[in-house]
This record gives C-alpha cells, sequence and structure tokens, in this order.
C-alpha cells in the first residue's frame, strides 16, 4: 500500500474475514482515511511493535521492531480464531506505549454483555456489522484527539538549541474512566438502532406470510372448482321427456 498524506488518519482494520477487511478498508477510504488491514490479532501486535514474551500476559515493545507508521485508531473484530476483539482490546490499553490509541470492537452478534464489557475494558465504540459509513463518521473525533496528542508530546520531547530555555512538560491528562451510564447509554444506542432494521424484517416475513396464504388458498379455491367440474356428470344430447 503507498504512503497517503500526512494529514490523513491511518487506521489499522483487524479481520480474520477477507471480506469484512475489504468492507471497511473501502468504507474507511472513502473517509480519507490509510488503512492497514491485517487478518489476526497476532499481526496486528506485531505491526503495532509489540512482540509477547515468555509469559503469556505479558508484553513489551520491541525497539527494533517498532512501527514508524503513526496509528490513529485500531479498529477490530470481536469473534477471530486464536486471539479475539477483546483480547486485542486488552493488550493494547495494557501497553503503556499504545494505551491512548483509540480501539473499535466490531461483531456480527447483538450481545449487550459482551458490549459492555469491551467498553469497561477501554473501548470506545462497538458497532453492529455490517458497519456502514455513517459509523465510521462517529470515528473522527477518536483520531482527531489521538492525532493531537501525539503532536503535543512531539513538541514536548523536541530537544531546544538554547540552553538558557526551560521546556515546560505539562502534567499528565488524567484518565477518563467510563461510569456504568454512560456504558448503559452506549449499549441502549446500539440496540435502539438495531430495533427498527428487527421490525422491518419482522414486518417483511409477516407479509411474505400473508401473500403465500393468499396465494394457497387461492390455488386450493381453483383446484376445488377444477373438481368439481370434473365430477359433475354430463349428459349432452340426451333428452329427458316427462
Amino acid at each position: 500500500m503507498g504512503m497517503a498524506a500526512e494529514s490523513q488518519f491511518h487506521v489499522l482494520a483487524v479481520d480474520d474475514s477477507s471480506f469484512d477487511r475489504k468492507l471497511i478498508e473501502r468504507l474507511l477510504q472513502k473517509s480519507s482515511c490509510q488503512v492497514t488491514t491485517v487478518d489476526s490479532g497476532s499481526k496486528a501486535l506485531e505491526f503495532l511493535g509489540l512482540r509477547e514474551s515468555i509469559d503469556p500476559n505479558a508484553l513489551s515493545t520491541s525497539p527494533n521492531n517498532h512501527q514508524e507508521v503513526e496509528v490513529n485508531l485500531i479498529i477490530t473484530d470481536y469473534c477471530m480464531p486464536g486471539m479475539t476483539g477483546y483480547d486485542l482490546l486488552k493488550k493494547i490499553k495494557e501497553s503503556s506505549a499504545l494505551k491512548n490509541i483509540p480501539v473499535v470492537i466490531m461483531s456480527s452478534e447483538n450481545v449487550p454483555a459482551r458490549i459492555s464489557r469491551c467498553l469497561e475494558e477501554g473501548a470506545e465504540e462497538f458497532f453492529l456489522k455490517p458497519v456502514r459509513l455513517a459509523d465510521l463518521n462517529k470515528l473522527k473525533p477518536h483520531m482527531m484527539k489521538t492525532k493531537l496528542k501525539n503532536q503535543k508530546l512531539q513538541e514536548i520531547e523536541k530537544p531546544s538549541n538554547d540552553e538558557n530555555v526551560t521546556v515546560l512538560v505539562p502534567a499528565a491528562e488524567p484518565e477518563i474512566v467510563k461510569d456504568s451510564t454512560e456504558i448503559e447509554l452506549k449499549i441502549l444506542a446500539i440496540q435502539t438502532e438495531t430495533e427498527p432494521k428487527q421490525q422491518q424484517q419482522h414486518l417483511q416475513v409477516v407479509v411474505q406470510q400473508e401473500e403465500q396464504t393468499l396465494s394457497n388458498n387461492k390455488r386450493k379455491s381453483m383446484e376445488e372448482g377444477l373438481s368439481t367440474e370434473r365430477s359433475r356428470p354430463r349428459f349432452d344430447g340426451i333428452i329427458t321427456a316427462v
């Protein structure tokens, strides 16, 4: 993949389905994002420069293999073989180098407990598949926040040529912990968003069933009419005298 303009946001998309990877890549490109796609959580960690140590629960950043391309957001499928999207989310949030990168989870299953667990672990959003362009428009504020943070860090880390100049390092921003109310509101929004789709699908099923019933009744009536015609005796040409 060619290098994109510096003004673009860079998104790392993780999904074991090639169809879903291609879909999310096209949608993100329509949103003017640079996209890197991988098919597993382990490859995502490798791209991010994380390597697993002997302890499977511990992660460290390898300076020789660190990915120099800035990643502004990670969007990952929940259900994947080996490392799930939830496992990937936990490992990223446990990394001091990567914990500030926003993570978004996708899933084709609407399971409130799963959604709640991901949001509590630090996911910014939880999208139900198929992901739409309108969903991805919600990601830009998260990516902008990360880009601004990175720019501030770069300005702080720039060495000053003037020895008499003192660079003041601002205090670290306190981590914002999502409370249960915010999580419940997000879950409710996801549930509300899916209800019209489910109602429409149910209505379509009901209409199809009614049309099938009418069609069956009409066919049955026609068959009964034909049966009556066939069983009725015909006496053409016979005259009965009284």
